[in-house]
């Protein structure tokens, strides 16, 4: 890491709590909790946008539908901590222990419903090239059961992870070991 990560003793109790809570859940700190928390305000608004677009309720798109979308446009990206944490995230939304990892690869070639590959292509465009997104690549999304907010849905996701994948690339973020693992081999129970 070009930047300390926080010491997670010294930061404000409403991100303590937070980072705390998802160790509990997931058995370790996420790097990028940590890495985050060293800038407050800025910790505080990138997980308010989290939480808004990949824990909302509403719209077509399931758990799976929003990783996969981080996976195959972080794998533009050429970044790594989204793709191993996300494909993690993806593997376990999809209980599939393989998706993850040709979506990061090729996600033309994965075994996904046409339904997902519109979303995709559609994640994708807005990737590489969002100004020549049109009404035909709406109307392919509308084809598939995606209505405008899905659209935008989509496009929110594909933006948001586009500065979480530069800064993971500036500060050289490193996905965690753990995330390799995740959702490749049936959990043990304790």
């Amino acid at each position: 890491m070009r930047y300390p990560l926080a010491d997670i003793d010294n930061v404000d109790d409403d991100i303590r709590a937070q980072i705390l809570e998802v160790a509990e859940k997931s058995g370790f700190v996420p790097n990028v909790f940590l890495a985050l928390a060293r800038r407050p305000d800025e910790f505080r608004a990138f997980f308010a946008y989290y939480d808004a677009l990949m824990e909302k309720e509403t719209g077509n798109l399931t758990k799976a539908d929003r990783e996969m979308i981080v996976v195959a446009t972080s794998a533009i990206n050429h970044c790594l901590y989204c793709v191993v944490a996300h494909g993690a995230m993806l593997r376990i939304f999809q209980k599939d222990a393989l998706i993850a990892d040709v979506v990061a690869t090729n996600y033309r070639q994965a075994d996904i419903s046409p339904r997902q590959m519109a979303m995709l292509d559609f994640a994708v465009k807005v990737c590489e090239e969002p100004w020549a997104v049109g009404d035909a690549d709406h109307q392919r999304l509308a084809d598939h059961g995606f209505d405008a907010e899905d659209a935008w849905d989509i496009a929110a996701i594909t933006g948001f992870f586009g500065l979480s994948n530069r800064m993971a690339h500036i500060s050289g973020m490193l996905p965690n070991p753990e995330f390799y693992t995740l959702g490749r081999f049936p959990r043990e129970r304790k």
